[in-house]
């Protein structure tokens, strides 16, 4: 029996000590600078950083040889776009409101949590090109989208210049920073938010829904 308890015990500190795969120690460098720049954001020097994920700074640039390799890293990894997400947006065989519904409550899944939205306040205030590329998906995968589902699904025309283009947009921008808002009034100023995020974004979609057509023609009218 105690023959069977040594070798149990020595298995186990075999394990313990096991050192890591390459790929495993890399995701685990990226797991842990996630943490860290989601509470500090992305200042610092690369000695600072990795003392705090914990791994010497040659052990650092042996994966990522450089910091900003590693914030790129760690973008592809917190900021995921779920291909479903355009069929959700554009499929016709449902309701547009529903359609909107299902949409921003995945999207919301995704986006309104602690390390999304800290990371995303502070990339737009010390990496500007992390965040240009996110909203530049953001306009064409979803803004422009949906805008076209609003004018089909109302008969409207579609806009007749840059301007009026620009216009709409802002509209979507009231829906979409809503949502996003209440991940900022959570994680950035340490408010309470609703528990029933369902609710709030059947609430949100119905009231752009509501809104927006009638913006739209005012648009056209030239009374906007």
């Amino acid at each position: 029996m105690e023959s069977n308890n040594a070798s149990g015990k020595e298995n186990g500190a075999v394990k313990a000590t096991r050192r890591l795969l390459p790929e495993e120690r890399e995701q685990q460098i990226v797991e842990k600078a996630i943490e860290h720049f989601t509470l500090n954001g992305f200042g610092g020097s690369t000695r600072e950083l990795a003392r705090q994920i914990g791994v010497t700074q040659p052990l650092l640039y042996r994966y990522f040889e450089s910091k900003e390799a590693l914030i790129e890293r760690v973008y592809d990894e917190v900021f995921q776009w779920r291909p479903d997400w355009d069929r959700q947006i554009t499929d016709r065989s449902m309701p547009l409101e529903q359609r909107l519904y299902t949409f921003y409550l995945d999207y919301s899944s995704v986006i309104l949590r602690k390390e999304w939205i800290r990371l995303f306040i502070f990339a737009g205030l010390t990496h500007e090109g992390i965040n240009n590329k996110y909203l530049s998906k953001l306009r064409s995968k979803v803004f422009l989208p949906i805008l076209a589902e609003v004018r089909e699904a109302f008969g409207i025309a579609a806009p007749r210049n840059a301007q009026e283009t620009e216009a709409e947009i802002e509209m979507i921008w009231s829906l979409h920073a809503a949502i996003f808002y209440i991940g900022v009034r959570k994680w950035v100023y340490g408010l309470k938010v609703p528990t029933d995020m369902e609710a709030v974004i059947r609430q949100k979609v119905s009231m752009f829904l509501h809104g927006a057509p009638a913006a739209i023609l005012a648009i056209r009218a030239g009374d906007l």
